[in-house]
């Protein structure tokens, strides 16, 4: 098994923060199968398209990419399948709340497992950035980058 498992995972969405500007951030549990947390510690996790979204007062996080576990058998899971988020009510009708006004979305921001081995999505609520907050994005690491190489 050329894998290696670890206890201790913490995989983030870069791409979300040049696309987003984050509101507010919460840290939500996952139902999971157990091939999936295997393969999730194996680091297995694509977060490309994934949002969430809010089915009968429940929020799911829909396109999260978790591949089949490499030693799974017939009991293997789906790998786009929807998974559900594990909330307070009180979160879930703060977040309902926030996605009525325009424009705004809940994006996974990181994948990460807490002390106790439970994976936990912390997410966020985003709104979009337009192209010019994009470019001054760029314009902000470029000149972080440049400062970083004067120092040394």
């Amino acid at each position: 098994m050329s894998d290696k498992i670890v206890k201790n995972v913490n995989i983030v969405n870069r791409r979300a923060s040049f696309e987003y500007f984050f509101l507010d951030t919460f840290s939500a549990g996952m139902a999971l199968t157990g091939t999936e947390i295997k393969s999730i510690r194996q680091g297995k996790v694509n977060f490309q398209d994934a949002y969430c979204l809010f089915l009968d007062e429940e929020l799911f996080i829909r396109s999260l990419h978790i591949s089949p576990y490499t030693e799974g058998t017939h009991y293997n899971h789906d790998p786009m399948r929807d998974r559900k988020l594990l909330l307070t009510k009180r979160e879930l009708r703060r977040l309902s709340e926030n996605l009525k006004d325009q424009g705004l979305t809940i994006i996974p921001t990181r994948l990460f497992t807490n002390e106790r081995g439970l994976a936990k999505l912390e997410i966020a609520l985003a709104k979009g950035k337009k192209l010019y907050d994009k470019r001054d994005s760029i314009k902000e690491r470029d000149i972080k980058r440049e400062t970083d190489r004067m120092e040394f």
